[in-house]
């Protein structure tokens, strides 16, 4: 069950890499999205450390191999969204991740979870474009996830009870995850000059600045706990002001595959 991303993480899917995402080509980088070839030693290295503090955390961490010819397979967050009544399978904005989709359906449903919707075409919606928090969902209209996209989503989630709230996502960020994220139930990090005034009512709020494309990227382990990429600085300095402890990790090998921390996390389950 998922109601908030700012609940205590209990469940996710990830994916090491080993092979698939170190099998660009220096022509085929655009088409991933890929910006820089990624070193394979030190990134599995540091989907390693990512993997040690979720389960010292506590979190049962369920590792999947790559999905063949899909070296964005490893972000597993876009592949798919959990609701409290289950998973919803998405359609990718990114044409060269389509199929990732199914893969994910398939590794849900072993594991018991339920499918209950489908994003149809001409929609695309990916995971990191829809963020849970209590009664309301944060849902962005980004390069990945489109205006169809956009209303079914609300019509599924406004039938759950959730208030839908839409923002158009800018560049140079890929979803609304890279601008905002949940580090508490009632507790939103974000971008400055990126949303409406009043978009963030009814939360305590935690502003940085819009400076990189993951800027707002972090991983919520639990209320006031996330993990975030080492060289997000302003972010770390920020959040340990706050009162947030965070779990500092290089993510620098992801970085280059325009991935922040919570890219590479699917939240199955929260309590």
């Amino acid at each position: 069950m998922l109601e908030s991303e700012g609940d205590r993480l209990v469940k996710v899917v990830v994916c090491t890499p080993h092979f698939e995402y170190f099998q660009v080509s220096a022509d085929d980088k655009g088409a991933h999205n890929i910006t820089k070839l990624a070193d394979r030693e030190r990134a599995i290295s540091q989907h390693d450390e990512l993997k040690s503090v979720l389960r010292e955390f506590g979190c049962e961490v369920i590792d999947i191999p790559e999905l063949k010819g899909h070296p964005n397979s490893v972000f597993t967050r876009d592949t798919a969204f959990c609701t409290p009544k289950g998973y919803v399978k998405v359609r990718m904005g990114l044409p060269s991740r389509r199929g990732e989709e199914s893969w994910m359906s398939e590794v849900l449903s072993s594991i018991g979870e339920k499918q209950i919707g489908t994003i149809k075409a001409p929609a695309t919606v990916e995971g990191g474009d829809v963020i849970l928090a209590g009664n309301v969902a944060f849902v962005g209209r980004s390069r990945r996830t489109n205006a169809e996209g956009v209303k079914q989503i609300s019509e599924l989630l406004s039938g759950m009870g959730y208030e839908v709230r839409t923002a158009v996502v800018p560049l140079p960020y890929l979803h609304i995850g890279g601008a905002m994220s949940l580090i508490g139930h009632d507790r939103v990090l974000y971008c400055r000059g990126v949303f409406d005034n009043d978009f963030f009512e009814g939360f305590d709020k935690v502003e940085v600045s819009n400076s990189t494309f993951i800027s707002g990227n972090v991983i919520c382990l639990g209320e006031n706990e996330v993990i975030a990429d080492a060289k997000n600085y302003e972010t770390i300095d920020k959040l340990d002001k706050a009162g947030v402890k965070v779990h500092v990790i290089d993510l620098s090998e992801f970085v280059k595959g325009t991935g922040g921390p919570s890219c590479l996390v699917m939240p199955v389950e929260r309590e």
